[in-house]
């Protein structure tokens, strides 16, 4: 098989354009192509008013020697790559303790699957609940102002990525095509077969619950067992010879101990009381960059005329996305994060008596709004103090202010970009109707976060408004505060995957400082999954 990209063709070309197409870039007759399949297919749009489709193919020649030696110049024509996922190990016949993965979310999920297809019978703890149970808790919050502080938008079964646009990217190098095992297991699990063709995939909160509850059932039909409102609270840990220590089981809320020695920690951005857990038994952290700001809604009309053009509202190209970014005067640099065309904003705290935004679409992309952080990056030096878990504070800090100046309830604080611009507190909301739930209360944003993060964002607004018309409308939403973009921290690992202090403990995931994202964070509970069965089988064979 050959691999074809950057084949271009008009938006609204003919079927049989495609094939056409193929043939004519490799030069061969058109009954000496075989057969094809498309492998990925995006747009090109910046000539608005000629978007083209961009695929990439698999095609079957005659002579597929002849015509690679012809092209060797060409680097769009090469061997198709081997893509199919193979397993590193196989269980052995008797396991003296199974594998434990703290943890439901995309990465804890993959690791599951990983050890349950190679036959490890993992043991999944979750603090939180099944997801359907989640997702009334977490409408609670939404239309009631009530949160539930172990199952809400950050804990529960799917992890935070559930209640997301469930975007299927990422920037990874992925030699090994993990990410195609990842994508492959959705669609085996219900999603839809178009997310192993689009360049730019991605699933929605309704998809992803069923979908999770099919891997669940596969992760129990092999073997896997899962445990939900199960909290660890400590790590039980002995000398083991080499400067580290051992891990030997689990300490969990119910006062319940659990005898493990192999033990993913998958656990999420947000598990704050298990980093400190961890952090007071001396499990090695660090404190690492992360970013912190807003969300900003624009109609999602706007962002399709100023993108796409007179083909905005083409079926085939559905909710305009954009990616943005800037670096300021200051030397911060100003981005767009977790883009979600037509969704909504959403409270996503876990702790009360704070407020959290993030962004969330559906399959269907098709709600009034555009929305995606408007963030700033930070390091540990903007942290107060020097200790591994600074970033953890200074998002409280923000969190609360944004509680307070959202008025209670939940309600979070907001403010037009005209306003915002002028550096005047917003007293009435305008064109833009806020998609955040339970409420938005008009205020002003800036003392809601550091100087020079303000000072980038006003910086960036109008540089935004150059490349995407109306991005800086007066009329556009703010929404505070954006501050769990990713971990402020890292569990750090060595290349077997352990923690550089603690043997058998695997960090892994968004959480751990490995992983942002769905797509990224599955991979590498693919890769932690992969080096707990190699550690199992090396034990074994001593």
């Amino acid at each position: 098989m050959l691999r074809i990209s950057e084949l271009k063709l008009p938006l609204d070309h003919a079927p049989e354009a495609l094939p056409a197409a193929i043939a004519q870039r490799l030069g061969v007759p058109d009954a000496d192509l075989l057969s094809w399949s498309v492998w990925k297919r995006a747009h090109d749009a910046r000539k608005k008013a000629a978007i083209l489709k961009v695929y990439i193919v698999d095609a079957e020649v005659s002579d597929e020697a002849a015509v690679l030696g012809r092209l060797a110049g060409d680097p769009h024509v090469r061997p198709t790559p081997d893509t199919a996922y193979r397993h590193v190990a196989a269980a052995p016949p008797a396991l003296p303790l199974r594998p434990v993965v703290v943890g439901a979310g995309p990465c804890g999920l993959f690791a599951g699957l990983i050890l349950a297809e190679m036959g490890f019978r993992p043991i999944i703890l979750d603090r939180g609940k099944v997801v359907r149970e989640r997702t009334k808790d977490t409408w609670g919050l939404w239309r009631r102002s009530e949160l539930n502080p172990e199952s809400n938008v950050q804990f529960g079964e799917g992890g935070a990525g559930t209640f997301s646009d469930g975007k299927l990217y990422s920037q990874i190098k992925d030699p090994r095509f993990l990410g195609r095992k990842v994508l492959t297991a959705f669609v085996d699990a219900g999603a839809p077969s178009e997310i192993l063709t689009e360049a730019h995939p991605h699933i929605g909160t309704f998809r992803l619950v069923t979908m999770v509850e099919s891997l669940r059932a596969r992760i129990e039909a092999l073997g896997g067992e899962y445990r939900f409102q199960q909290r660890v609270t400590g790590v039980e840990l002995s000398p083991a010879g080499d400067g580290a220590r051992r891990l030997r089981g689990l300490h969990l809320h119910t006062g319940d101990f659990l005898e493990a020695d192999q033990v993913v920690l998958a656990v999420g951005h947000s598990a704050r009381d298990t980093f400190e857990m961890l952090h007071g038994q001396g499990v090695h952290i660090e404190a690492k960059p992360f970013s912190i700001g807003f969300r900003i809604e624009h109609p999602q009309s706007w962002i399709d005329r100023a993108l796409f053009g007179p083909c905005a509202g083409h079926p085939d190209l559905g909710a305009a996305a954009y990616s943005l970014s800037h670096h300021a005067a200051n030397g911060r640099t100003v981005y767009s994060f977790c883009m979600c065309p037509g969704g909504t904003v959403v409270a996503a705290t876990s702790e009360p008596g704070r407020v959290v935004t993030n962004g969330m679409s559906q399959y269907s992309r098709n709600e009034r709004n555009a929305n995606s952080g408007f963030v700033v990056g930070i390091t540990p030096a903007d942290y107060p103090g020097d200790h591994p878990l600074a970033g953890i504070e200074l998002q409280r800090r923000l969190e609360s202010a944004a509680y307070v100046a959202g008025g209670g309830g939940y309600h979070a604080p907001g403010q037009t970009v005209g306003d915002f611009l002028a550096g005047r507190a917003s007293i009435e909301l305008g064109e833009v109707i806020p998609s955040y739930r339970p409420g938005v209360r008009p205020t002003d944003l800036a003392p809601l976060m550091p100087d020079y993060v303000i000072e980038a964002m006003r910086e960036a607004l109008p540089v935004f408004g150059r490349r995407i018309p109306r991005y800086d409308d007066p009329q556009a939403l703010l929404t505070g505060v954006e501050t769990r973009t990713s971990s402020p921290l890292r569990i750090t690992r060595g290349a077997d995957f352990q923690s550089l202090n603690v043997r058998g403990l695997f960090p892994a995931g968004e959480g751990a400082g490995y992983a942002g994202g769905i797509l990224s964070a599955g991979v590498d509970g693919i890769k932690v999954a992969e080096a707990v069965a190699r550690a199992i089988v090396g034990q074994a064979a001593a």
